[in-house]
């Protein structure tokens, strides 16, 4: 913010050795624009604006803003004239309104009358007189009707010098012309005396009936009544050696005058000098090349390097010693109308309201702690003890060791007890006038601060903390030492009587003696100043009118008593501890008259005028309403009507500004959203704001201000809306909800049909495993009737078997009887014979065979025909003896069926294998077995 940008007001020791108002520097470092300011103007909302080298300069009491001229030229001229700023540069000139985003657009006037513009011209100066605005050049006057929009154009074959708006006229000065009027849009002669025809004016001031003419190196003249006379005043002879660039008559009716190199001179209503103000009193440049006068009688300063603002009307004069004569001021004290100065490097003095310098008090060299005033006499507290001072010379009293302070003693008029580096010493009045008396004994600390009630005397000390001793009732000695835990110690404490109270304040808070119980109690209200990381010193120091005074980080304090109750009121003067320069843990003021303190700093003093401390109101602007989206650049957005900023651009940071310029008085701020926090934010004095990732929805944004104790007169607002993601618009709930409807509908179409397809598979499965238990049970009944067949065909096998064995043996028996029948043959009996010819009949292989042959095809009806087909070259009784095989009969059981021998039988089967053309590990058997 501004108040840290801004370098205290410097001056020497010089022969006017002035208290000046405050001085604001603004370098080229700061506005980030040219060198060079042209002219100065404000607009209705108390903005500032300059014709700069780089273009259109704004400043708003906070930020500055550049705006390049159109063609890129050096800006020349400016006037704010409602919403318009009009402004002239290098063959150009028009107009600036600010658009809904706050910032300012031009629009070009001359480019309606571009053939009328001579080559190479520039426009120097802008005059506002009813509904005409008026552009000057070195040549022409272009005269501009807002009504009507239609132009006037006045030219000058010499050359023109300037033009002024005064009296409700246009006056302007040709180059060996004179001074001429417009009148009815037409140029007439006013004066073509030498003066002017031979010499550059600078200002025209109204006066009465007639025109009070500054010149540029002859002072002031008077015009009236066709009669020219010389304005003596007191300054001319300071002011023949300057020349004058430009001036400003102020509201008080006193005149400001910039000189080319010799800073600016303030002159009272009567031509008397009150100020001269150079570079080596404050200034930031010598070459002043416009002034202006604000709505708040600041004086601005359109440097030929950088731009100064001086507080005309400031509670507050300054003295700063940056000559290193004066040093760091620790006390001061108004005696016998001298103003006294105790500095690190000793005690000097001045007349009070003169301008004659600081002189030194002969023997004071040194440090000088305090100067007290008591019973007619001048008391002065020294790093080497104590003096009485006479005027300007000084009286040692006491030596060996520094005195910090002195204090009375009630009941004893004739003594006084002074804090020493080591203890306490009493002063007594004797009839050959103050001198020391004695040391007070068992006490040998240091008591910068102490305080006594009754015959107690309290002590702070910043590293022992606060002590109690007793005194005996001739303070010769003291008793009773009591040393405090609480409250403890602290840096920068101190300890103060007000009211006949006993105050001890430290970074804790300020606390108040109990006089009855000799315990120091917490004032919860007197510490809130404390709060908020606003503690810098805890120097308290109570004045004659019933003032206690402390230093916090923004401001100076005071409490007062109150009138109806005891409560002390808490008063605050807008002025920073980084402005007050002061030390920490020695600040000191002191009451000089009525109304107006001193303020000791480290380079001089300042004084403030408690009458003159204004409590005007300002008004709060938003100036700048910035929006960005993530990771992209932030955009200046529609400060008036209300706004509609999209999802994703939901960071927003709002900049707001109080319009004021004086030093000394800072700016606080205090918020809140509606909409997301219905509170009040603390004060600050940042002057934005930013808020990030806010939800959708309504806001208003509310921001007020306080200048010293006074709050602004209004309060800024700015309404917006938080539009919802395009997926959570009503549109898109819409959508939702028919998508929602639509998947319900499907969802439920889709359980239908798993529910019936899982009904119907469910159907299908239960088919599936009646089927398969049907396939079961006819599986398991087709098992038991192929078990069945499977019993029946080895039954029959059997059978067939038993058969088979039956037949063989019949046949053996037959074979065996034919046999023994043949041995009775040789008898020759011819009835055996007839019996074996039975015999064989009965053991007739065909028969045999065809009988086997159906009872084996019944038992296994396939197997001879797939043995055929596998071995088509089988004849009959291979597939007899396959057959036999089958059954798996020996070649002992096979011989008789075959009515052949073993042997035979074993042949057979060797030719068998032969004609199957089976390998030699397969057995014949086993293969019959397994067709």
């Amino acid at each position: 913010m501004k108040k840290k940008l801004l370098f205290f007001l410097l001056f020497a020791i010089s022969t006017f050795a002035q208290d000046l108002p405050p001085i604001l520097q603004y370098p080229t470092s700061v506005y980030n624009a040219g060198n060079q300011n042209w002219m100065i103007s404000q607009d209705k909302n108390g903005y500032i604006y300059f014709a700069n080298n780089s273009g259109l300069l704004e400043y708003n009491g906070t930020s500055w803003k550049l705006y390049p001229t159109p063609n890129e030229t050096i800006l020349r001229s400016v006037r704010a004239v409602g919403d318009r700023i009009y402004t002239g540069s290098y063959m150009e000139f028009g107009y600036w309104t600010r658009q809904e985003n706050g910032s300012l657009k031009y629009f070009s006037l001359s480019d309606k009358i571009k053939s009328k513009i001579i080559d190479d011209e520039q426009f120097w100066n802008i005059k506002h007189l009813d509904h005409w605005v008026i552009f000057q050049s070195l040549t022409q006057i272009f005269i501009y009707d807002c009504k009507t929009q239609a132009f006037n154009i006045i030219a000058s074959d010499t050359g023109m010098n300037k033009v002024f708006a005064v009296n409700n006229s246009i006056l302007y000065q040709t180059f060996s012309s004179g001074l001429f009027e417009i009148e009815n849009g037409k140029s007439k002669l006013l004066s073509n005396a030498p003066i002017f025809a031979n010499s550059k004016i600078v200002n025209i001031f109204g006066i009465d009936d007639g025109l009070l003419i500054q010149m540029q190196y002859d002072g002031f003249y008077i015009y009236k009544n066709g009669e020219i006379t010389k304005w003596n005043i007191a300054a001319d002879e300071q002011l023949k050696n300057s020349s004058i660039y430009s001036s400003q008559r102020l509201s008080d009716g006193s005149f400001a005058l910039g000189t080319v190199s010799n800073g600016i001179y303030i002159l009272s209503s009567s031509g008397a000098i009150k100020y001269h103000i150079t570079q080596n009193k404050g200034l930031s440049n010598n070459t002043a090349l416009s002034l202006f006068e604000d709505r708040d009688n600041n004086l601005w300063i359109g440097l030929d390097n950088g731009i100064n603002c001086i507080n005309m009307q400031s509670a507050v004069h300054s003295y700063v010693d940056d000559t290193g004569f004066l040093g760091t001021v620790y006390a001061s004290v108004l005696y016998n109308d001298v103003i006294y100065i105790g500095t690190n490097q000793g005690l000097f003095c001045k007349p009070y309201n003169s301008d004659s310098d600081f002189k030194f008090v002969a023997g004071t060299k040194g440090q000088v702690w305090s100067l007290f005033i008591y019973d007619n006499t001048l008391f002065c507290g020294h790093d080497y003890g104590t003096y009485l001072i006479n005027g300007t010379s000084a009286t040692q009293i006491f030596s060996g060791i520094g005195t910090w302070k002195f204090e009375k003693i009630q009941g004893k008029p004739n003594l006084l007890l002074q804090g020493n580096y080591l203890g306490f010493t009493v002063l007594e009045k004797t009839p050959a006038g103050w001198k020391l008396r004695n040391r007070i004994d068992g006490f040998d600390y240091s008591s910068r601060f102490f305080a006594i009630n009754g015959s107690d005397v309290y002590i702070s000390h910043e590293y022992k903390g606060i002590f109690r001793i007793t005194v005996d009732n001739n303070f010769t000695k003291a008793s009773g030492f009591y040393a405090y835990k609480t409250p403890k110690k602290g840096k920068n404490a101190s300890l103060s009587t007000f009211n006949g109270e006993i105050y001890y304040a430290y970074k804790e808070g300020i606390y108040k003696l109990n006089t009855k119980t000799k315990q120091f109690i917490k004032q919860e209200k007197l510490s809130k100043p404390f709060a908020n990381d606003e503690y810098t010193s805890g120097k308290i120091i109570a004045d004659n009118s019933g003032r206690l005074w402390f230093f916090t980080k923004n401001y100076i304090n005071y409490f007062t008593s109150g009138k109806l109750n005891s409560e002390l009121k808490h008063n605050v003067i807008p002025i920073p501890s980084t402005l007050t320069n002061s030390m920490a843990g020695y600040e000191n003021i002191t009451q000089i008259t009525v109304n107006t303190y001193l303020i000791g700093t480290t380079d001089g003093y300042y004084t403030i005028n408690l009458n003159e401390l204004d409590s005007k109101q300002y008004n709060v602007f938003i100036s700048d309403i910035a929006i960005n989206e993530l990771n992209r650049q932030p955009v200046s957005t529609n400060i008036k009507g209300e706004g509609s900023f999209k999802y994703t651009q939901n960071n927003i940071t709002f900049s707001f500004t109080v319009p004021e310029y004086n030093k000394y008085v800072n700016s606080e701020f205090q918020y809140k959203l509606e909409g997301m926090q219905d509170e009040w934010s603390e004060w600050a004095t940042k002057p934005l704001v930013n808020f990030k990732n806010l939800p959708p929805g309504e806001y208003i944004f509310k921001v007020r201000a306080k200048t010293g104790n006074s709050l602004s007169e209004n309060v800024a607002e700015y309404r917006f809306t938080i539009l919802k993601p395009w997926y959570a618009t009503t549109f898109a709930l819409i959508i939702y909800l028919f998508i929602a409807l639509i998947a319900a509908y499907m969802i439920n179409r889709a359980y239908k049909n798993y529910y019936h397809n899982q009904r119907e598979k469910l159907i299908e499965e239960n088919n599936r495993l009646l089927e398969i238990k049907e396939l079961e049970n006819e599986q398991e009944l087709m098992r038991v009737k192929n078990e069945q067949l499977q019993q029946d065909f080895e039954n029959k096998n059997r059978e067939l078997a038993a058969s088979t064995m039956n037949l063989i043996k019949k046949n053996e028996l037959l074979s065996m009887i034919k046999d023994d029948l043949k041995k009775s043959t040789e008898i020759g009996d011819r009835s055996i014979k007839s019996v074996i010819t039975t015999i064989n009949k009965n053991i007739n292989e065909n028969d045999t065979w065809d009988m086997f042959k159906e009872a084996f095809n019944n038992a296994d009806k396939d197997f001879l025909k797939k043995i055929k087909k596998a071995h088509a070259a089988l004849t009959p009784n291979d597939l007899r003896l396959c057959a036999y095989l089958r059954l798996n009969l020996s070649s002992k059981e096979i011989a008789p069926l075959l009515n052949i021998s073993v042997r035979s039988v074993e042949i057979k089967r060797y030719r068998l294998r032969k004609k199957m053309d089976l390998p030699h590990e397969l057995g014949l058997v086993e293969y019959i077995l397994s067709v």
